[in-house]
């Protein structure tokens, strides 16, 4: 949402921002529980210690990230912390890291599926006043769960997609993609303020979009 639009017309921004943030609050809360389950269900205690195995936002939301979010479209929640040496044997750390990371991105596009069901439901009835409701609201859950997971996606440190591909290559191509992380911020910041990250993420976000609508209607 652009932040010249809160000076043109704030209450029209004030509006669209209540709009969103439910879809915000769902797809950021699932996408770091699901981090958080998942390496529980790998047998580290460390998300459920500190206290992120829950579906209450507060635990999950950085407030300067959820103000970005809200205010410029981009932003970030509280990490969930993963100790990969307490993981179950049977699995190593690595590709134990690369499931805790696909989770997140995996439960925005189930929500985001789910929406797209929700949105056929209520189709038939978007020209009366609940109706209109309904679509306002499940629009945008859609749309940022699907923009959540595809933005993750990308394999630039710290976002989860890098920790995918550290699963996929050798070790030493691992080990770089973890050594970069302390850089990833800025470059994830060049990225996003350029419009590299938007080119590379839209057209991904709109084919996806495009296959699910196909499916469900």
């Amino acid at each position: 949402m652009p932040l010249n639009y809160l000076f043109s017309n704030p209450v029209g921004f004030v509006q669209e921002l209540l709009i969103i943030l439910p879809a915000l609050l769902i797809a950021l809360t699932f996408h770091e529980y699901a981090h958080g389950k998942v390496a529980d269900l790998l047998g580290d205690d460390t998300p459920y210690n500190q206290g992120r195995l829950t579906l209450n936002p507060l635990p999950h939301l950085d407030g300067v990230g959820f103000i970005m979010f809200a205010l410029a479209g981009f932003g970030w929640a509280k990490p969930v912390r993963v100790n990969p040496v307490n993981f179950n044997r049977n699995i190593s750390m690595k590709r134990g890291m690369m499931l805790v990371a696909l989770a997140g991105p995996a439960m925005n596009l189930l929500l985001a599926f789910i929406g797209m069901i929700l949105l056929r439901i209520v189709s038939p009835y978007a020209l009366t006043d609940w109706g209109v409701i309904a679509v306002d609201l499940i629009n945008p859950l859609i749309l940022y769960n699907v923009i959540l997971a595809v933005f993750n996606l990308l394999p630039v440190p710290p976002l989860d997609g890098s920790k995918i591909l550290a699963g996929l290559i050798p070790d030493s191509g691992g080990r770089l993609i973890y050594t970069l992380e302390r850089y990833g911020f800025v470059i994830l910041l060049v990225l996003v303020f350029t419009g590299i990250a938007g080119d590379i993420f839209r057209p991904i976000a709109n084919g996806i979009l495009g296959i699910m609508y196909t499916i469900i209607f």
